[in-house]
């Protein structure tokens, strides 16, 4: 019998645990549940896997949010627990994503490749399986460093509960190597992902739409390597445009959120702004969107209670903002003097991105600088911009965005060779709005845009820019052998600590 919701997952797994080793087959068949599924599709983890690598609330609220947003000055916030926006550690924060992620979708993708890398009926799931297993420890290993990634989520196959560290540099040269492959297994004949590819909540069964993603993925990674190996980000970026990248808006990678049935399939960002409402858009944001008359400024922001555009500063609490703006110190500071992000954007049903088009031709754009590619730098800057643009209309009619206004702000702010890599740096920090994971681990890689940090008091990086999250403390007490061991060749856990590729 086969489970066709994926509200049983959690007791199919426990109706597993309790088959016996005992050996005869009577005593076996006393542990067994006449009313509990005994195999499952894996299709069906997968669909559960991708879901979770888009991340609930806690995660998102956290990671993604609390912490690097603010810290990539999208957002801003006075309030103290909104740790990033002041450089501070909160142990539950900064683990947030790692403590998730390994029960969860590293669990899930972990059991979908065992059950599939063998089976030729299944090749559609393995393929993409591996793609998304690259999707997920990516964002798990630039945020933390080394990880746990080969020995992970092998504890029911292989009986490693204490899995190793792994360095970096080989976690990268193995998910490239995961995403060259992963599209191999691909047989549109077979009908693994359900009638209508209905158990892909990516792509919906397209197969070609997977294998761009799975070369733009790997576009994304080989030119996370320019600082540290320059050569294998070549070669990779080679490969990546040989096999075929995003071509337009409709190859984007992305899964649409609904309000329901289950939390995970409502979008983790979206539940946060309907639980907190204490953060507002970060003004080096908001001043950037004014000064170069960007369209997208009405589609990120609401303005404030005078119906202007107003960011909050980082870096500030209730009351040290009072002197920034000059206020009396028995005056109160009201957040609707600051702009919000629309609402439009972050509903529980908004899509949640993974990579676009937009990032792809922005990507490119710096290739054909580094004279990667037989591109033209200035087509690939003006492609990623307007898609940039474009996109934005899945969100509805506040954020669609005119052809006449798109045309205009090139026009106003044209390609630049001399400044070129500040540009691109800067459109891709604007094209990842809401995908902060992205934002951060980009900027330590190039250095744009070219962030003020904040200093404020107590703050842990003597005022310095965060280069990495501190492990989940968990770790120390469930595997503190392997996490320990690891500190001397990465270096301390702190968040001064720079992971492999992010070279000075």
């Amino acid at each position: 019998m086969k489970i066709f919701s994926y509200k049983l997952l959690s007791l199919l797994f426990a109706g597993l645990l309790l088959v016996s080793s005992c050996d005869t087959e009577e005593l076996v068949n006393l542990n067994i549940d006449p009313n509990a599924a005994n195999e499952i599709d894996p299709s069906y983890l997968l669909a559960n896997s991708m879901l979770n690598v888009s991340g609930g609330r806690y995660e998102n609220w956290r990671g993604v949010l609390i912490y690097s947003s603010t810290m990539m000055q999208h957002m801003a916030a006075l309030a103290t627990y909104w740790s990033g926006d002041k450089y501070l550690y909160n142990a539950q924060y900064s683990g947030a994503l790692f403590e998730r992620a390994y029960p969860s979708y590293v669990k899930l993708l972990s059991a979908v490749l065992e059950q599939t890398k063998d089976d030729p009926e299944k090749g559609n799931v393995y393929g993409i399986a591996r793609i998304m297993w690259v999707v997920g420890m990516s964002r798990l290993t630039d945020m933390y460093g080394d990880i746990p990634y080969f020995e992970s989520g092998r504890g029911f196959y292989d009986d490693v509960y204490s899995p190793t560290y792994d360095a970096q540099a080989d976690i990268y040269a193995d998910m490239l190597m995961q995403l060259e492959q992963a599209p191999s297994t691909f047989n549109p004949d077979l009908n693994d992902l359900g009638t209508g590819g209905v158990q892909d909540v990516v792509f919906q069964g397209d197969l070609q739409k997977w294998e761009k993603f799975a070369n733009s993925l790997m576009l994304r990674l080989a030119m996370r390597l320019t600082k540290v190996d320059p050569a294998m980000a070549q070669e990779y970026v080679t490969k990546a445009i040989a096999g075929g990248l995003m071509e337009s808006n409709a190859d984007n990678a992305f899964i649409q959120h609904t309000d329901g049935p289950g939390g995970i399939n409502r979008n983790g960002i979206g539940e946060v702004f309907l639980a907190d409402n204490n953060q507002r858009l970060s003004d080096t944001f908001i001043t950037y969107l004014m000064d170069t008359n960007d369209p997208r400024l009405q589609a990120f922001a609401t303005t404030n209670d005078e119906d202007v555009y107003n960011g909050l500063p980082n870096g500030f609490d209730v009351t040290t903002i009072k002197e920034y703006e000059n206020l009396p110190a028995d005056s109160s500071v009201s957040l609707n003097t600051y702009s919000t992000t629309n609402p439009d954007m972050v509903t529980v049903s908004a899509p949640m991105y993974f990579q676009n088009y937009a990032e792809v031709e922005l990507l490119l754009a710096e290739a054909a600088l580094r004279g990667w590619n037989g591109g033209n730098a200035e087509e690939h800057y003006n492609n990623g911009v307007r898609a940039a643009m474009e996109y934005l209309s899945i969100y509805g009619e506040s954020t669609t965005i005119s052809e006449e206004a798109i045309t205009q702000y090139l026009a106003e702010n044209p390609f630049n060779q001399a400044t070129a890599m500040e540009q691109i740096g800067e459109q891709y920090w604007v094209v990842t709005f809401l995908n902060d994971y992205e934002t951060w681990a980009n900027w330590r890689r190039t250095g744009y845009p070219e962030l003020t940090p904040t200093d404020y008091p107590g703050n842990i990086t003597n005022g310095q820019i965060p280069r990495r999250l501190r492990y989940f403390e968990g770790e120390y007490g469930n595997n503190g052998e392997s996490v320990n061991s690891v500190l001397s060749r990465q270096g301390a856990d702190e968040f001064t600590t720079r992971v492999w590729w992010d070279a000075e």
